[in-house]
């Protein structure tokens, strides 16, 4: 395999997002993989160059400051075609699952989300992937001599320092970048919390919560004195109480903290598949018989309204 992982970036800054799937590069071709970096005047570079690469690839102009996905899907292509990659991969994300499918597309080659393992069999590629809502693990048989994926970021966890650097180079696009697809605007709420998906921590909120500021007192509140993110049900999403990023589970973000805390959460299979690899999964529900139980490590049958303050008064204490 010759591996070719595009890092996750908003055009200007490259994200911790990457690393799973360098991960992944590093235990399937450790000497044989090569990072691609998308934007302009990009920041965050050089952290991508201690793992081993063969090379970290740079693609930058004021067309690319913006993560537009017609644009960067061709700059994929023409990495992929000028190195000779036959995997192309990035971590699983709203970022990579757009841009890769795309990519796809234009490269007449299969695309595969949300690996969990990848291996090779009587000359065949054999990948692994979550199904049924993350109840079954399905193997799928690539029939391709190229394909791309999303690597599922909890199965392949962070890469190795190697200790060397690996060496920048520009690449040189040979095809003119579309413009069909402007960038427009960004809206997004600034929380000054981690990022969902690579937190330490992550305190969810359901239904139960009544309305946003009830989520954000309670929820957020111990979030915030935890110093971890928030996440949240569908059902809590869909109400409005929550906002849409913060979704956790099949359709949402898929995460997997050192410690997860379900409050008020009942435990569908939906939202399961989102969080089921936390190291630590603590429920916090008034009903005993809610299925988020059958996961938890720790299961606390009570009122969140009389838990919560205690729970972060406690924590306050402990901290000092």
């Amino acid at each position: 395999m010759k591996i070719l992982i595009v890092a996750e970036t908003d055009g200007s800054q490259i994200s911790e997002k990457s690393l799973p799937a360098i991960a992944m590069a590093q235990r399937l071709a450790p000497n044989d993989f090569h990072i691609l970096t998308i934007g302009h005047d990009l920041q965050g570079i050089d952290k991508l160059t201690g793992y081993g690469a063969q090379a970290v690839w740079t693609a930058q102009s004021p067309d690319l400051a913006k993560p537009v996905t017609d644009k960067y899907a061709v700059v994929v292509k023409e990495a992929a075609d000028q190195l000779g990659a036959t995997v192309v991969a990035g971590t699983t994300s709203t970022f990579s699952r757009d841009l890769l499918a795309r990519a796809a597309g234009l490269m007449d080659a299969p695309m595969l989300s949300d690996v969990m393992s990848l291996e090779q069999e009587n000359g065949q590629v054999l990948a692994k992937r979550p199904i049924y809502s993350a109840n079954l693990v399905g193997v799928f048989a690539v029939d391709a001599p190229r394909f791309l994926l999303t690597a599922r970021g909890p199965a392949w966890g962070k890469p190795n320092p190697t200790g060397g650097a690996s060496e920048v180079k520009t690449l040189t696009l040979s095809s003119a970048l579309p413009n069909k697809t402007q960038w427009h605007s960004l809206t997004a709420a600034a929380q000054g919390r981690p990022d969902l998906t690579q937190a330490r921590v992550v305190v969810s909120g359901g239904r139960p919560l009544k309305d946003a500021a009830t989520f954000e007192q309670y929820i957020g509140g111990l979030a915030d004195t935890l110093g971890g993110a928030v996440g949240a049900t569908r059902a809590a999403v869909d109400s409005g109480i929550a906002a849409n990023e913060l979704q956790v589970g099949q359709t949402g973000k898929t995460v997997a903290p050192d410690l997860y805390i379900a409050v008020a959460v009942s435990g569908s299979v939906q939202h399961l598949a989102g969080m089921k690899d936390s190291k630590v999964i603590v429920a916090i529900n008034i009903d005993p018989e809610a299925p988020i139980f059958s996961v938890a490590d720790y299961g606390l049958v009570a009122d969140l309204y009389q838990v919560l303050p205690t729970l972060q008064e406690e924590i306050k204490k402990a901290k000092g």
